[in-house]
């Protein structure tokens, strides 16, 4: 069985700085995430990912219906009002089988409908825990930019995984082949291309959290945290290239300060993303 990886610091400080039980419905998610991802891992048998992820399908199905088993799904059930629906939990794995098969974004569409699905399946949740009554809408729009920004920052080591995280028609656009983005230098037409989709992602992100009253922040500290690092990573990582930085060397030793920041100004209304 696969070790279960650590969460990265802009997820873990997202959940420690949830206001009361969002917290828990917070890791739960992730939780639930990081065990049904733990199927795709290198060194496990493609049958034996196939059978956990046909598991976690039919877990998914149970949690929809009410009637949870794993005590991850249980306790997320639990945390949630009971007219909350968890409907969209089973995007989680169908993105992971998608992983799993090494599929690619044929086009821009296609990779966000990818990230709208993750996004229903993780924001939706926390926004029946944080916002409860309101209208989801906004704060999904928040999760989509966010988790396409995750795939950028992610995208080195994702594509030395078999895993492409921006469109072919994209790359064909800019002349660039699939398989430059698995070399350790990158060409000059990747790297431009790089840099361009890092902007154009933060600004997304930026526009979806400006699109939120500043009311709704103060529940939404841990989003903001979340949101407040990773678009700092994805100025690091920009700013690096064409050096591509090694694993964990761009974490950088000032995220506690940082989530701490954005977690005070959320909790004011002020939160805001800017270059």
């Amino acid at each position: 069985m696969p070790a279960k990886a650590e969460l990265p610091p802009s997820r873990r400080l997202a959940v420690l700085y949830c206001p009361g039980q969002q917290g828990t419905v917070l890791a739960d998610l992730l939780a639930i995430e990081g065990e049904i991802r733990a199927g795709i891992g290198h060194g496990l048998d493609h049958q034996v990912a196939h059978t956990r992820l046909g598991w976690w399908r039919e877990e998914c199905a149970r949690v929809g219906a009410g009637r949870p088993l794993h005590p991850l799904t249980r306790s997320l059930r639990a945390q949630l009002p009971a007219a909350a629906r968890l409907d969209g939990l089973g995007a989680l794995v169908d993105l992971a089988a998608w992983d799993l098969a090494r599929a690619t974004f044929d086009t821009r569409a296609e990779l966000a409908g990818y990230c709208a699905r993750w996004s229903g399946a993780i924001f939706g949740a926390l926004a029946a825990a944080a916002l409860p009554g309101a209208e989801p809408a906004p704060l999904l729009a928040v999760g989509r930019a966010l988790q396409e920004l995750e795939l950028l920052n992610g995208l080195a080591p994702e594509a030395r995984a078999g895993r492409l995280r921006l469109p072919l028609e994209e790359l064909a656009a800019a002349g660039v082949a699939p398989e430059a983005l698995q070399q350790p230098d990158w060409e000059a037409g990747l790297l431009g291309l790089v840099r361009a989709q890092h902007e154009r992602a933060r600004g997304a992100l930026a526009l979806a959290w400006g699109a939120l009253p500043g009311t709704t922040q103060p529940p939404l500290r841990g989003p903001c945290v979340w949101s407040a690092l990773t678009y700092r990573r994805s100025q690091r990582l920009a700013a690096a290239l064409p050096r591509l930085p090694a694993a964990g060397e761009d974490a950088g030793p000032l995220e506690g300060l940082r989530a701490w920041r954005a977690a005070r100004h959320a909790a004011a209304g002020r939160f805001r993303l800017t270059d």
